[in-house]
């Protein structure tokens, strides 16, 4: 008997995204009506102030492999990974394929996610920092940055995973629906794996090339300070440390 291929959705988080929106969706919308499985993209809106929504709603209309949903206002990336995770679980979807709106990730890897879909792991992470990895146009000091905080939290969380903070990943929606997680900004990424440290039994890296953002879309939101580094590097202290997170019980999960 053949293994029952896995469906998934592709989660993207939007906010004041209006440049490039439509060629967001357009590209990941055209990659997914190549992939023999069930699948869609689901766009969340979190509030935007510009014509991001508008744009979406739009999108909708002509595209049937595209979901939108709306926050009422802006509640951050956090908030609108775990709208899109709560959609992909009630939906039915085995896994959640989490990228970002900006297509610094290039949807064209998707396949590649696929592929290890079929496989069955549990957790698939794109890597900057393995064989085949590559980082373009990003400044010197935050690719320096990244790769030391990335090499310490590796040593910590001690999983075959060489690029822990990077959003570009899939996880089984299981596992991701007995997690409680609770940041509201990009930590968001520590916190979900520091759970699948104890919840998930295998895992998978794909080598992937990360670019900058485009000059016509907003800059980004990320900014390197103390409090910062903290707010990503107590999970993997916690993993180290085997302190458990409280996850939610199975038949919690199913209701």
């Amino acid at each position: 008997m053949k293994p029952r291929l896995a469906s998934f959705c592709v989660i993207v988080p939007m906010y004041n995204e209006e440049s490039g929106a439509e060629s967001c969706v357009s590209r990941i919308c055209d990659v997914l009506a190549g992939v023999p499985l069930r699948s869609t993209l689901v766009a969340i809106d979190d509030g935007s102030r510009d014509r991001t929504a508008a744009i979406l709603n739009r999108l909708s209309s002509e595209r049937r492999n595209l979901t939108v949903i709306q926050h009422d206002k802006n509640r951050g990336y956090g908030a609108a990974l775990r709208t899109g995770m709560k959609y992909a679980a009630e939906g039915g979807f085995d896994y959640a394929l989490f990228m970002d709106s900006d297509l610094t990730n290039d949807p064209f890897d998707i396949p590649r996610f696929v592929e290890k879909m079929k496989d069955g792991y549990d957790v698939i992470k794109a890597t900057r920092y393995s064989d085949g990895g590559e980082v373009s146009g990003v400044p010197a000091y935050r690719v320096i940055i990244s790769r030391v905080g990335n090499w310490i939290a590796r040593c910590l969380y001690r999983l075959p995973i060489s690029d822990c903070t990077n959003g570009f990943r899939a996880v089984r929606t299981g596992i991701l629906s007995q997690m409680d997680l609770t940041e509201s900004k990009f930590p968001i990424i520590m916190e979900e794996l520091y759970y699948s440290s104890f919840l998930a039994t295998t895992f998978a890296q794909i080598p992937v090339r990360l670019t900058n953002r485009g000059d016509q879309q907003r800059p980004t939101s990320f900014v390197y300070r103390p409090r910062v580094f903290w707010e990503y590097l107590k999970y993997p202290l916690k993993a180290f440390f085997q302190v458990r997170p409280q996850v939610r019980a199975l038949s919690e999960v199913k209701r």
